[in-house]
């Protein structure tokens, strides 16, 4: 099997955040055990650092998301959506070597794919909330 480009574990990663959003009751390290044997994907240093990495910080990132929406809770934003917004959230605070710019892109990219045309411009101003907040901290 070919090694997955950054693009298809990001969808992967997604995929893994979107299924827990349904899975409350299963552990994280359930989630991805079986996600791995269900889709046969390897083990993935990215994938395992974004899925666990959101999930430690997942209070911190929704936070961020709730600060940047506009009165609307975490809990109102479609599933789709508020599993992008974390992923992107999660690699422009905590990975350095991927530029905001293509988190934030990548994530509406996920947004236009998977989850209703309207939710792009609400996702992409929270999301560009978060990214000017996180560039005037450094």
């Amino acid at each position: 099997m070919a090694a997955m480009t950054r693009k298809e574990a990001r969808t992967e990663a997604f995929h893994l955040l979107f299924e827990t959003e349904f899975r409350t009751d299963a552990e994280p390290n359930a989630i991805y055990a079986l996600s791995e044997e269900n889709r046969e994907i390897a083990d993935n240093k990215y994938i395992r650092t974004v899925y666990f990495g959101v999930r430690e910080h997942l209070e911190e990132i929704d936070a961020l998301i709730a600060k940047h929406s506009n009165g609307w809770r975490p809990s109102r934003i479609t599933p789709v959506s508020r599993s992008a917004m974390r992923l992107c959230i999660y690699e422009m605070k905590y990975m350095d070597d991927i530029p905001s710019a293509v988190s934030l892109n990548e994530a509406i990219e996920l947004v236009k794919t998977f989850d209703d045309h309207k939710m792009k411009g609400f996702v992409n101003g929270v999301l560009n909330g978060v990214k000017n907040e996180l560039e005037a901290e450094i």
